[in-house]
């Protein structure tokens, strides 16, 4: 069985909220896994740059500085939104977040854009929508989108998309009270 094959299953077998659809596959032929040769997929000064960038954001607590920063690493980041201490997004694709309006990501949660995995790469955007909210150590995967005032609980892993008003919880991520 490949990553691709039990990528985003459910345990009845369906692929999740249309994420999978989302996801751009770039194959690596050749020895190794993808993560390998990942500074042949992405400029090294570039992905060091945007590393180091983020890390200052994460250990800011002012808001309109981590907002300033981010937006230069190309993350489209909304009115009002908060990024929580700690909090990452990818450091590779941060081209690829958006965060709208007074959405709030939460203390070291995470929203990753790329999965390196055996034999290939994936890209998706992750689109957090206005007013979410992204529990802390929550993590958000490539090609989800959080839909408008929904929220994240802490720890949760975030596997498909989340509809507006909707709140989510768990490993993976599913609707409060399908428990």
């Amino acid at each position: 069985m490949t990553d691709a094959d039990h990528d985003d299953t459910e345990t009845d077998g369906s692929l999740g909220n249309g994420r999978r659809e989302r996801l751009t596959s770039h194959p690596t032929p050749g020895r190794g896994n993808s993560l390998h040769r990942w500074y042949e997929i992405r400029n090294p000064l570039r992905v060091t740059m945007n590393y180091i960038v983020i890390l200052l954001c994460r250990i800011s607590p002012s808001l309109r500085l981590k907002r300033f920063l981010l937006r230069r690493l190309g993350v489209s980041v909304g009115s009002g939104v908060a990024f929580g201490l700690e909090s990452t997004p990818d450091v590779f694709w941060p081209e690829l977040v958006t965060v709208e309006d007074d959405a709030v990501i939460g203390y070291d949660a995470t929203l990753l854009c790329h999965e390196f995995l055996r034999e290939e790469y994936r890209t998706g955007a992750v689109v957090i929508r206005e007013g979410a909210m992204i529990g802390a150590g929550a993590i958000v995967l490539p090609g989800v989108e959080v839909g408008e005032n929904a929220q994240v609980a802490a720890n949760s892993l975030v596997t498909e998309d989340v509809p507006p008003e909707t709140t989510v919880a768990g490993v993976p991520a599913t609707p409060a009270g399908e428990r």
